[in-house]
């Protein structure tokens, strides 16, 4: 077949969003000529509708792969699904989010079919008939360029780097792959999945409130969180306040956090290392508060107010509220 195969996964019932975002990717390498299919691999009986999904999006092949060991954390078991799909349809393409399984199969993946490997990319297209892809070096202050002629080739997508493309309908058809996955076999077991309490739909939140150092303590995360719920939003954090423990790990924004596309972003405390900006680029309107007019952060936001986030804040909400009526 050849192609561009995207790697989606339903393992916690329902389709990715990552996926999605990776049919985006394939859109972009069309101009090499390369048919998209996908390689489905989770369980239950949200596959139907993800299947549905992937077609109302342009993706004409589906492998559709299902078994109770594709689920959250199985990177092993995702491995193992790959395997017939890749024998059946011959990707010169393959599209892995980097998520927390992604960043384990992908490398392994390349390393089994001798493919050229591209990680982390925020940037994925086409030129001169090869295919190009962008990452972040130096701790985001810096783009990369990767030029690969080789096939077979995989590339890990940073989640959010791209957006969903907007629905292309296809007829599509789903060919059912079998899966022989043997849970002894596996060098690793997930034995236990623990859910760690975070602000809900960071990565998909509209606004975000991202608290920094700036902030002195956890309870400062108190006047950020009802602001963040004034404004429909969720709050984050840049790598120091999770070192310290104020608040949990899975609320760090940056380039060894989450990546965020909000349509407003606002820094409180917030310094702007270079390791947090990678992570909030993507936001359409970045406003930054800080007592230190000096702060790094104003040098990428488009709004700046210097002050201290206990009087900002507070007038910050009492102003929301005047406007909501609350």
């Amino acid at each position: 077949m050849g192609g561009v195969c995207i790697v989606a996964t339903a393992l916690e019932g329902t389709l990715a969003r990552t996926s999605l975002e990776l049919v985006g990717g394939a859109r972009a390498l069309q101009p090499l000529g390369l048919q998209t299919s996908a390689a489905l691999l989770g369980h239950g009986p949200g596959l139907a509708g993800a299947v549905a999904e992937l077609h109302r999006h342009g993706v004409g092949i589906v492998y559709r792969c299902h078994h109770p060991l594709l689920s959250a954390g199985q990177s092993d078991a995702v491995l193992v699904a790959l395997q017939p799909v890749v024998a059946r349809a011959q990707p010169q393409v393959l599209l892995v989010a980097a998520d927390t399984v992604g960043r384990e199969v992908a490398p392994r993946l390349a390393a089994r079919l001798r493919a050229a490997l591209a990680t982390e990319c925020v940037q994925v297209g086409a030129a001169d008939g090869a295919i190009v892809a962008r990452r972040q070096v130096y701790g985001g202050r810096a783009l990369a360029t990767l030029v690969v002629r080789d096939y077979p080739a995989v590339l890990s997508v940073k989640p959010h780097a791209l957006d969903v493309p907007t629905a292309a309908p296809v007829e599509g058809r789903m060919e059912d792959v079998e899966v022989s996955i043997d849970a002894e076999a596996l060098p690793a077991r997930v034995r236990q999945v623990l859910r760690e309490q975070a602000e809900l739909g960071l990565e998909e939140a509209q606004v975000v409130i991202g608290g920094g150092r700036g902030l002195g303590g956890p309870e400062g995360f108190a006047l950020l969180r009802e602001l963040a719920q004034l404004m429909g939003g969720a709050v984050g954090a840049s790598r120091p306040p999770t070192d310290a423990g104020w608040v949990p790990a899975s609320w760090q924004i940056g380039q060894t956090g989450k990546t965020i596309r909000p349509a407003l972003y606002i820094a409180v405390g917030i310094s702007g290392a270079t390791q947090h900006i990678a992570g909030v680029s993507g936001s359409r309107t970045i406003v930054a508060i800080n007592r230190d007019p000096e702060a790094p952060i104003f040098s990428v936001a488009h709004l700046g107010i210097v002050g201290d986030y206990r009087e900002v804040v507070p007038a910050l909400i009492a102003r929301v509220k005047e406007l909501k009526g609350v």
